[in-house]
């Protein structure tokens, strides 16, 4: 059942909630992306779980005439879409850039049980402001979108083995985006050192991480009180898309474990 829920700043944020039982499941995409992201952990753990996709502001059909870009406005997107659902306890799912706003999210939100990270937080100290990002990333956003979705993404977001089709997808994707308004819903993630976030974090927190980059479970540990992870082999940023099936298991696995 598709549904909406008003966001602190009035925006109104889309949500699909499918599935019973308890704890829900609430899955946040990445960057550019939608709550369409999850159709096949929909698939798989709808006759387990009450199962909530939903899509940020800005993205997919949520509203996109925001007026400032924050981080604690998208926490606030998750946390009104949390309040709405059904459910005494919700695990907040939260990929890529998501990661860091369902970790502030969780501090909003009594209902979250435990948190997981899809390829995200992959080394809490590894930080990048947002002056680097203009410098190493932005630029070449502006200069050439196209070339950059193209060329210069697929470097860092996707492995050998990325499904052809998943590629395609993706990039077709983020390009019906406009530069500008793809470096306004990514720069939040640089504007806030999320270390101090993370320390004020009590839940557990999980990840699944593609082994496409080391995770440093050291440096994480050092602010997250409880702390683990996963590592997929062979895909890239996607886990979820490009090898849905092993990646609901390790799901699944984590999801037992916490709960």
């Amino acid at each position: 059942m598709e549904k909406y829920a008003q966001s602190s700043d009035g925006q109104s944020i889309h949500y699909k909630e499918s599935g019973q039982g308890n704890p829900a499941i609430l899955f946040v995409h990445g960057w550019l992306g939608n709550g369409e992201w999850w159709n096949a952990q929909q698939e798989y753990f709808n006759n387990t779980y009450q199962i909530v996709q939903m899509d940020l502001a800005g993205h997919g059909k949520s509203d996109t005439s925001r007026k400032e870009w924050t981080s604690e406005l998208y926490a606030d997107d998750i946390k009104a879409v949390a309040e709405q659902i059904n459910s005494e306890e919700i695990i907040l799912v939260g990929h890529s850039m998501s990661g860091a706003y369902v970790l502030e999210a969780s501090l909003k939100i009594p209902k979250v049980k435990a948190l997981i990270l899809i390829d995200t937080i992959k080394d809490l100290d590894e930080t990048f402001n947002d002056e680097q990002a203009e410098q190493y990333m932005f630029v070449h956003y502006r200069n050439d979108f196209k070339n950059a979705v193209e060329n210069i993404l697929p470097q860092y977001l996707f492995a050998e083995s990325t499904p052809a089709d998943v590629r395609e997808r993706l990039q077709n994707e983020f390009l019906q985006n406009t530069s500008e308004r793809a470096i306004d819903l990514l720069r939040p993630l640089y504007k806030k050192d999320f270390r101090e976030t993370a320390s004020k974090v009590t839940v557990p927190v999980r990840a699944i991480n593609s082994d496409n980059f080391p995770t440093n479970i050291e440096n994480n540990r050092k602010y997250l009180k409880d702390y683990n992870y996963l590592e997929m082999a062979g895909t890239g940023h996607y886990p979820m898309l490009e090898n849905p099936e092993t990646f609901n298991q390790l799901l699944e696995q984590t999801i037992q474990e916490i709960i």
